[in-house]
């Protein structure tokens, strides 16, 4: 994974990843939040990344939890219909896997060094970069590593997930 400075350099390095036979299901983008990293990852044909930054069972929790509130809203005058179109049950599925998720905390498993990861985070949080991940199975790690450079802000983080 490496941080790109905006779309079109995230944009450029999926393209020489896909070329590269990195598919879309395994090319990952983190936003400042999940309707951007969403847009992105659309841009780009990739996936978005909230595997890699949130708790998905809070998330899950999170959307229940919405449905639950909006079929209770169902029966309240003037609430209902607005309640029950499914914003709310988004943001608090969104919320709930950004407060058990730790997108610090997933940098410092992948092997960046504290300081570095609260920078990383920030940059990301902030708007000020995005961060690409690719799930090498079969391409050439060396080839991944070198498109990745070629466009991101310097640094590139290999990491074996579990």
């Amino acid at each position: 994974m490496a941080l790109f400075q905006d779309v079109s350099t995230t944009a450029g390095a999926a393209r020489e990843l896909h070329e590269l036979g990195i598919g879309r299901a395994d090319l990952s983008v983190v936003a400042r939040d999940h309707q951007v990293e969403g847009t992105i990852a659309n841009q780009i044909d990739a996936s978005p990344g909230s595997e890699i930054e949130d708790s998905s069972t809070a998330s899950r929790w999170g959307e229940l939890s919405g449905y639950v509130l909006a079929a209770i809203a169902i029966g309240l005058p003037g609430t209902g219909a607005v309640v029950a179109a499914g914003p709310l049950a988004a943001e608090l599925g969104e919320a709930a896997g950004h407060v058990a998720g730790d997108l610090k905390a997933a940098l410092i498993k992948a092997g960046l060094p504290e300081a570095e990861a609260e920078r990383w985070r920030a940059q990301i949080e902030s708007g000020e970069a995005i961060l690409l991940g690719a799930h090498v199975r079969r391409a050439d790690p060396s080839q991944i590593e070198t498109a990745m450079l070629r466009h991101s802000t310097g640094r590139v983080i290999k990491t074996q997930w579990d």
